[in-house]
């Protein structure tokens, strides 16, 4: 299982943590908010992360504004904000779309290609749940499945 993150904003909850644990790698796709949320993240798996629009000072200079992850049999491109995908993915023989940016959990397939945001795991904006996403490729089709943190 991978576990989808995204939009932290400095803020990991227990719940977020917790729905994590078991993960064999966890992709954190922007806006962390402060370095510590991946020291946290990496207490559970692997951690693979790429910088969003308010990652910035020093401690986020050298995260990457995209990155390219094999897991399985699946190539998954991560990158914070979607408008921002400058490569056709299908041509390029990416399989998954990881990104965040909106704060708004989904799961789509066009052309071949399952894009997913986990949705926002950090301080809740307007009414938007807060969500982040746990990706198994061990089964066919490959299944995703949202966490809501809040939930009681």
């Amino acid at each position: 299982m991978i576990g989808l993150i995204s939009d932290t904003h400095g803020l990991l909850r227990g719940q977020a943590l917790e729905a994590l644990r078991g993960s064999e790698l966890i992709i954190h796709a922007g806006d962390v908010g402060k370095p510590e949320i991946l020291t946290e993240l990496r207490r559970l798996a692997p951690v693979i992360a790429v910088k969003g629009n308010i990652d910035k000072g020093s401690w986020a200079s050298e995260w990457p504004a995209t990155a390219m992850v094999e897991a399985g049999a699946a190539t998954i491109y991560v990158l914070h904000d979607i408008q921002e995908l400058d490569l056709d993915a299908a041509a390029a023989g990416i399989q998954i779309i990881v990104s965040g940016h909106s704060h708004q959990p989904s799961s789509t397939e066009k052309s071949g290609v399952l894009y997913i945001n986990p949705g926002s795991a950090g301080p809740r904006r307007f009414r938007l749940p807060v969500t982040l996403a746990r990706l198994d490729l061990a089964v066919t089709p490959w299944n995703v499945t949202f966490v809501d943190l809040l939930r009681e």
